[in-house]
């Protein structure tokens, strides 16, 4: 296959899943029947370019304690820029993004196990700093899909079964702790990148990859790859589809949108007087063409005509959360005195 035939074979494998492994480019490259020094030369060349964000492990906020939501604020146009950095300045906020809607600011937040302002709390806070008019809160209540795989080979079906897996109960020990800390931070790009990890740990590679499985099988970590930059990687219309669908078929639907393979995202989520939409579904195309075709077909297949398609028109911030940080505490330490 050609240089640009391979990488987007690589982009798409290591999305899906990074090999655990002591050499995993080397496991990579017997795959592809190609040397383990041009895999490596290819992902360092795609992270120079900024199409690959970061190779890291992806955890399950929720099962590591943490509580989380996504949250909408409506904030007046001349407000935008200083409501950004408020939002963008606690540690939890990972997403944050500009949508084409009146509310406007899109952000997914999180507060530590410990927290002692809590979640509501800490998006009143928030919300007061950046002077937003109305905000709405709206935790996943069922997720049927979250699988970010953006499909470089142009060679994948429409369509994905969505495989279901049982997990295995865990109780944390602080060796797990340390694991995820380590895991979660983005691998430098040579020959054995777990190294550093398993030094700071006092493990070998065994004793570390076992650490990793037990996280895996207990559904903490959701998988260790690698994120791309949506529009870099070439996807430059990247919708929110939010749907208002009857409560009683709302799971159906939900598996229905979750099974588009376009779909990285499918959440259930609560509807409010002011927001009607209960079902979300984040659509990825490499033009806003496609994701309209796409959309349309989705809805043709459901059967709903009362849906938004909310596009990012900015994004402010994209950023895996960092787990057991002192961040936390002292982001709510300067609003903790007030109280």
């Amino acid at each position: 296959m050609g240089r640009q035939e391979l990488t987007n074979e690589i982009l798409y494998k290591i999305q899906s899943s990074f090999p655990l492994t002591k050499r995993p480019f080397l496991e990579l490259a017997k795959e592809l029947g190609v040397s383990e020094e041009e895999v490596l030369n290819i992902v360092k060349e795609q992270k120079e370019q900024g199409i690959i964000r970061q190779t890291s492990a992806i955890f399950d906020t929720k099962r590591l304690g943490y509580k989380s939501s996504l949250v909408a604020f409506k904030v007046s146009e001349d407000k935008i820029e200083q409501a950004a950095k408020i939002i963008n300045a606690h540690p939890g906020v990972s997403h944050n993004y500009l949508r084409d809607h009146n509310f406007n600011i899109w952000f997914t937040m999180a507060v530590a196990p410990n927290s002692k302002l809590g979640l509501e709390r800490t998006i009143e806070i928030l919300k007061e700093q950046s002077g937003a008019d109305e905000s709405i809160i709206l935790p996943t209540l069922k997720l049927f899909k979250i699988s970010v795989r953006m499909d470089t080979t142009g060679k994948r079906a429409k369509k994905e079964k969505l495989a279901k897996r049982n997990y295995k109960e865990l109780e944390m020990t602080p060796k797990h702790i340390e694991a995820v800390k380590e895991l979660q931070k983005d691998i430098k790009l040579v020959n054995e990148p777990f190294l550093e990890a398993a030094q700071k740990l006092g493990v070998d590679y065994d004793e570390l990859f076992a650490l990793a499985n037990e996280l895996k099988e207990a559904g903490i970590m959701r998988r260790f790859a690698a994120i791309l930059r949506h529009r870099k990687a070439g996807f430059n219309a990247n919708a929110m589809t939010v749907w208002q669908a009857p409560e009683e078929r709302a799971q159906e639907i939900g598996k229905q949108l979750a099974s588009f393979s376009a779909v990285s995202h499918c959440y259930l989520r609560p509807s409010y007087p002011n927001w009607p939409y209960n079902l979300f579904a984040m659509v990825h195309a490499k033009t806003e063409e496609e994701s309209e075709a796409i959309i349309s077909e989705m809805a043709k297949e459901i059967g709903l005509t009362n849906y938004r398609k909310l596009y990012s028109t900015r994004e402010f911030k994209k950023q895996r959360i960092v787990y057991f940080s002192d961040e936390f505490k002292k982001w709510e330490e300067q609003f903790l005195q007030e109280l």
